[in-house]
């Protein structure tokens, strides 16, 4: 889009836009006020902003094994992610299951559709039984076109092998009837058996919608519950956490937001002024779209925003930067303008694109927060897409229209001395080896007899302890007056309180206490507080991520990393690029491990969200290098070692400034985070600065690297020295 717009017509653009953004703000200032205090225009939050309904439910099976509690649990999470991503499930005792789900105030409303016995049947026409939902492997809505070329919309099904026979022998038997199935009592689909099906895969037709074939498809693969339950009981709770939580966030956010513009504005001049602007757009967009499809909001989510907040800024930076490398060319402002937007699209869509697919197929195959993570790193890739590459264009040639057409208010770009970055490749390599083996042997240590990772009660659960108080109590009270005393009797920062709404119960969620530990805990509240200690409940709890999730997120994350390889291998037409990104991406995840294992930071739900944040950044960051390497290889002939390393290290030197202007204005909203947030949001911000300066140092000094060594050594085109 070259500058077309007169004096006027750029005065008027940027009147426009200074009206969308007065719209934008004050949607979303309403947005903001009314959340948390119950307003119709209010964000859903999670569990530990809002709080929600707790449900205990009783096994009724008088036999049962802890793996069918665990296929329960398990099963039982997929069914309340239709209500919220970020519920939990957990067991509680030896024969109770505990369900908690955020943004929900009626547990009546509930409670029908969780924890029916037999709840998915395969049934003949006179209601005879003939396979279950438990022999169901697996089903998936599909779609595709028939010879009339009108969509058709069936859901497919993969049987375990009991399951296949049952179902083999039941359509031979019935071709040309139907066989309805059954969930929860309620025929959901009747079938037409039209052919014997023995090959264990069958399909379902005559859906009339995608969504209806989906919401089938999740039905059957909840498939039923492996134990009958029954309500034993169910309370509304409340957040776990006080207002300070989010008041403090959103100051971060504000103060952090402030930093990042007067920066940009410091260092690129009038540039930076349309960056602040796109900036302020596209946090308004981000607060109106988590209204508008109504994904629910935690703690690590606000955390996940402001970092997509200083992430949106990278795609401003790689087009400035070209754009002052265009008018160091000798071109003018308005050239370099125009030229600078399209040389450095390529780099911002490789880039954003590798990231989406990660969130794509985190959405696609994670479970509990891990969906609404992908969910919100999604919105903030395309809106930051879309504010940079056409809220920022429009603005800066608005600017260049009304007269701003000196390149004084642009920059210059100026032609640095090449650092030889590639050849002291092996100095960067054994840096890095350091500190991962240094995380090894911290685990290594702390393992001897614990654990080799400080894991919250999230990961192994613990006892929960519920003391029923003579008066209410606030929750900032709460984190002043009692978790103090629980934390003296424990030695562990880790605990969790929630509140019974109605009552004067609150709810302490802690590592297990042995017998000793209970009873010292239960005195100090029999002595403090003339609690009767009659009334005190304690039961042991299991994690609130299961074995299952935890495996739905390891295997999301390896199908991620796939994908991203082909993507990248794709684009690059050279698999040596893939590998070094992903390499360089494993190498992230390690040094953040360190982290984790040397300070002893709790390992908890949020140990999850900050390991994808790091994958996304990291593999973003390095396309963008990538993609300078690719540019600067067609313009030279490369014919042995030193060429190689000679585009090398002028790519990683024009980049630079890139690399760490972004890392800079990402750092400043997460160090906002940990300077001002609460101790939670602070066991999450911590490992991401050190993730952030991990991506940055590997783009650079790692990456790059591997692909030379790569180039030279390996492949049918390798580079002979």
């Amino acid at each position: 889009m070259k500058n077309k717009f007169s004096k006027n017509q750029g005065a008027a653009m940027l009147l426009v836009m200074a009206l969308i953004l007065g719209g934008l703000a004050y949607y979303a200032s309403i947005i903001l006020s009314s959340t948390g205090i119950g307003e119709d225009m209010s964000i859903k939050l999670g569990l530990d902003l809002a709080g929600g309904v707790s449900i205990t439910y009783q096994v009724d099976d008088e036999d049962f094994t802890a793996e069918e509690v665990s296929d329960t649990i398990y099963k039982l999470q997929k069914r309340i992610e239709g209500y919220s991503t970020e519920a939990f499930v957990y067991k509680e005792g030896t024969d109770r299951i505990t369900v908690e789900i955020p943004g929900v105030t009626d547990a009546n409303a509930i409670l029908e559709d969780l924890g029916k016995p037999g709840s998915l049947e395969f049934q003949t026409p006179d209601g005879e039984v003939f396979m279950t939902g438990d022999m169901v492997a697996d089903a998936q809505p599909l779609s595709y076109q028939n010879e009339m070329k009108n969509n058709e919309f069936v859901v497919e099904l993969t049987l375990t092998d009991e399951g296949a026979a049952a179902f083999g022998e039941m359509t031979s038997a019935n071709i040309g009837k139907n066989l309805p199935i059954v969930y929860d009592e309620q025929v959901i689909s009747n079938p037409v058996v039209e052919e014997a099906i023995t090959g264990g895969k069958a399909q379902i037709s005559g859906m009339e919608s995608f969504e209806a074939a989906e919401n089938l498809a999740t039905n059957i693969r909840i498939g039923s519950l492996s134990l009958h339950l029954s309500e034993l009981r169910s309370n509304v709770v409340g957040a776990q956490l006080g207002s300070s939580a989010i008041s403090s966030s959103l100051k971060a956010a504000a103060i952090g937001l402030a930093i990042v513009m007067l920066f940009m504005i410091i260092v690129y001049f009038v540039p930076g002024v349309a960056a602040s602007f796109a900036l302020a757009i596209y946090t308004c967009l981000i607060i109106a779209t988590l209204y508008l499809f109504e994904i629910t909001l935690t703690l690590p989510g606000i955390a996940g925003i402001i970092l997509s907040i200083g992430m949106a800024v990278d795609a401003n930076v790689i087009i400035f930067a070209r754009i002052r490398e265009e008018i160091a060319s000798g071109k003018s402002v308005g050239t370099s303008i125009d030229v600078g937007f399209k040389k450095a699209l390529s780099a911002i869509i490789d880039g954003n694109v590798t990231t989406l697919i990660a969130a794509a197929v985190l959405g696609l195959l994670g479970s509990g927060s891990v969906k609404g993570f992908a969910s919100t790193l999604a919105i903030g890739i395309i809106l930051s897409m879309f504010t940079a590459l056409v809220v920022t264009r429009f603005i800066l040639n608005a600017f260049y229209a009304v007269g701003l057409r000196n390149e004084k208010y642009f920059g210059k770009g100026k032609e640095l001395k090449t650092f030889r970055l590639i050849e002291r490749r092996a100095v960067f390599f054994a840096i890095s080896a350091v500190v991962i083996v240094a995380g090894f042997v911290a685990m290594g240590v702390h393992g001897n007899g614990g654990n080799a990772l400080n894991y919250s009660l999230d990961f192994v659960g613990g006892t929960s302890t519920t003391v029923p108080f003579e008066k209410s109590y606030t929750i900032d009270e709460i984190d002043a007056d009692l978790v103090p005393l629980v934390e003296g009797v424990t030695g562990d920062s880790d605990v969790q309180t929630t509140q019974v709404q109605g009552t004067n119960e609150i709810i302490f969620k802690t590592r297990t206490l042995e017998l000793a530990e209970r009873e010292e805990l239960n005195k100090i509240f029999v002595d403090k507080f003339g609690v009767n200690e009659d009334n005190i409940q304690s039961e042991s709890i299991s994690s609130a991520v299961s074995s299952e999730m935890r495996e739905d997120a390891v295997k999301a994350v390896i199908i991620a990393v796939i994908f991203m390889l082909i993507y990248i291998w794709f684009r690059f037409s050279d698999a040596r690029f893939a590998v070094s990104a992903i390499l360089a991406l494993v190498h992230d995840v390690l040094v953040v491990l360190t982290c984790y294992a040397v300070i002893r930071i709790s390992v908890g739900n949020t140990f999850i969200a900050c390991m994808l944040t790091i994958i996304g950044y990291s593999i973003n960051d390095t396309i963008v290098i990538f993609d300078r390497i690719r540019e600067n290889l067609k313009m030279k002939k490369i014919n042995n070692a030193q060429d190689l390393s000679e585009v090398a290290n002028v790519s990683l030197t024009q980049t630079l400034s890139r690399s760490i202007n972004t890392s800079i204005t990402t750092f400043i909203m997460v160090f906002m985070l940990w300077l001002l947030g609460v101790a939670t949001i602070r066991d999450f911000s911590l490992p991401l600065m050190v993730g952030l300066i991990s991506g940055s140092y590997s783009s650079i000094f790692i990456a790059t690297q591997l692909w030379f060594v790569f180039k030279r050594r390996l492949g049918k085109t390798k580079i002979a020295d």
